[in-house]
């Protein structure tokens, strides 16, 4: 690659990726159009789309240790009935699926194999984008979708190690027992090697080199692992993957992690762009029915496939349907898997450009489907277990607490203790099987449906708590509150400064910020322990305290004027500064000062 086209491909990353994810698509998309813009069905700046291909497929070696660090036991633990459930049986059904329809098609077997196999993987940066941006990563259908990803990123290892055994038997090469026999020996190396002699060599090389040193020694084991198994005639990734599990539960993982991940994103997103620079678009002009007919034909049995599964495995309707409509497209080791494919001669560039088309538009359609997803998916009764809502039964309470997580348990545990009746209403229904066990009049329910807090007779309250942890949720339950029952008294957690301003603008009686007074607590606590005097510390605490909400109330009143928000911040802190050097000035007194007077 010459500066030139070095320097093409950074202007075209660093446009196409910021304007693809402001769209919503995803910096995968940002990074092919970026090769497609600049590649030779482009405006031709760079020629030589294999020759970087070539080289930027160590980012997805890379990518692969990344994800074998990540690979904790206690991780997989926690979500192995959905792992090794959902996850494996989606891989196995799709896979088998679309290698049936590519054996039908008149493929041959090794190749139908690599096609079942890529195809049947999804998007783990395109779902977990939009699960992270929509705050859905810990509902029912975010945890059960991230399990089938993890499970996918899993099996991207045997698939690739499969691809050089799939070569040597389509071209004669060797003998499969052998060939076998020998990968068998040099994972075994590799594992014990990485177990007795990886942890004492990162903590020499610790101990006694430089920060430039250890980026080194965690490029050299990457390296190392992937040679190894490449001489082995086994995929790179794979020694990598298992380079990373082997360290996965050491003391230097989160530094290896950091010191990788720069090299992993470029070299990957390189990977990407040359990927769009070898992706055939004349395909879209020549074959457009073709393509669109298999795209569609690849969503609609991916997103079948889901839904079945899902129900299949207990996944209530709602959720089987969101699972549907965020995972049917086609995945970035797809391009991974097809490019190796080329390489090791297993399938012909023009079948490998045709599905990286395939791929790439089912992609394209993916925010489409989640919003359609999401239409669909909504329903009357709860999203956890598929049970329905329970009917509030109740009328003699003082207080309405929405959200009995760990800040409503508390503010219910003090109720209790001075037998204040109560009522709760929770959106999470194991929250609510657990509680009830104390006897606790807590309901299962929507805490924004006006049927639902009618039945739990919010009229008849003192006070309303809202305790929830979304905090897009906790405004939908204030604005039917203040629509429906003006005079209720409401009492509320912000999660921050900015919450607290959006709950001040609907009118909450009384808003706590979260954190806010247990971090003034901790501040009093260390002051006391460095040096002041308890009465110091409770002084510097409470000025603090008031300074602040002080600030928070000027905020606010021009919270929806950016400029004079920032002013506002700024003479607030002054205050505060000065505020800070008369308090060190009454300190500086002599202890009887104060007693004295002047």
């Amino acid at each position: 690659m010459t500066l030139i086209e070095l320097v093409a491909v950074l202007i075209a990353v660093c446009v196409a990726v910021p304007v693809s994810r402001r769209l919503g698509f995803g910096s995968v998309l940002g990074y092919l159009t970026a090769g497609i813009v600049i590649g030779p069905f482009g405006l031709s700046l760079v020629d030589d789309g294999d020759h970087i291909l070539h080289i930027a497929e160590f980012g997805v070696v890379l990518l692969l240790f990344i994800i074998g660090l990540e690979l904790q036991p206690s991780r997989l633990r926690a979500l192995r009935r959905s792992v090794f459930g959902l996850g494996a049986a989606q891989v196995l059904v799709t896979s088998t699926l679309i290698y049936a329809a590519a054996l039908a098609a008149g493929q041959r077997q090794a190749v139908a194999i690599v096609v079942g196999l890529a195809l049947a993987l999804s998007s783990t940066a395109f779902v977990l984008q939009i699960l992270a941006e929509k705050k859905e990563l810990v509902t029912r259908h975010g945890r059960s979708s991230f399990a089938i990803l993890l499970f996918q990123d899993l099996a991207v290892i045997p698939i690739l190690a499969l691809i050089p055994v799939l070569s040597s038997a389509k071209h004669g090469d060797g003998h499969p027992l052998v060939d076998g026999l020998v990968a068998i020996v040099a994972i075994a190396a590799l594992i014990a090697g990485g177990r007795y002699l990886l942890r004492p060599a990162f903590r020499l090389v610790a101990a006694r080199g430089g920060t430039e040193i250890f980026t080194a020694a965690a490029l050299l084991v990457v390296i190392g692992a992937a040679l190894l198994m490449e001489a082995a005639g086994v995929s790179m990734a794979l020694g990598a993957f298992l380079a990373g599990v082997l360290l996965a539960e050491s003391e230097f993982r989160h530094q290896l992690e950091a010191e990788i991940e720069p090299f992993k994103g470029l070299l990957l997103g390189l990977f990407f762009v040359a990927v769009g620079m070898t992706a055939n678009l004349e395909l879209l002009l020549q074959r457009p029915g073709e393509l669109l007919g298999i795209t569609i034909g690849l969503l609609t049995l991916k997103g079948l496939t889901l839904y079945g599964l899902g129900r299949s495995f207990g996944l209530p309707g709602s959720t089987s349907v969101r699972i549907a409509f965020l995972l049917p497209q086609g995945g970035e080791f797809a391009f991974v898997i097809l490019g190796i494919a080329v390489g090791a001669g297993v399938m012909d560039r023009p079948l490998a450009d045709f599905l990286i088309m395939v791929v790439t538009l089912s992609m394209l359609a993916t925010p489409f489907l989640v919003t359609a997803g999401e239409r669909l998916g909504r329903r009357p009764v709860s999203d956890e277990g598929g049970r329905p809502y329970d009917s509030v039964e109740t009328d003699d309470h003082k207080v309405v607490i929405a959200g009995m997580g760990r800040f409503g348990q508390v503010v219910a545990r003090l109720l209790h203790v001075r037998r204040i009746p109560f009522t709760a209403i929770e959106a999470d229904a194991t929250h609510v099987d657990f509680i009830r066990r104390f006897n606790a009049s807590i309901y299962y329910g929507n805490i924004a449906d006006p049927d639902m807090l009618r039945a739990a007779r919010v009229d008849k309250a003192d006070a309303f708590v809202v305790a929830v942890n979304d905090m897009n949720a906790a405004v939908r339950v204030i604005e039917t509150l203040k629509s429906h029952y003006p005079r209720l008294k409401i009492f509320a957690r912000a999660r921050d400064r900015h919450s607290a301003h959006r709950f001040a603008d609907l009118g909450v009686d009384y808003i706590i910020r979260e954190n806010f007074v247990s971090s003034l607590e901790l501040g009093r606590a260390v002051l006391e322990e460095i040096g002041d005097s308890a009465e110091v510390a409770s002084r510097t605490m409470r000025r603090f305290r008031e300074a602040d909400e002080r600030l928070l109330r000027t905020e606010h009143a021009v919270f929806h004027e950016k400029r004079g928000f920032e002013q506002s911040v700024e003479a607030a802190w002054q205050e505060l500064e000065g505020l800070f050097e008369a308090d060190e000035q009454e300190t500086a007194q002599p202890p009887d000062a104060e007693k004295r007077g002047p």
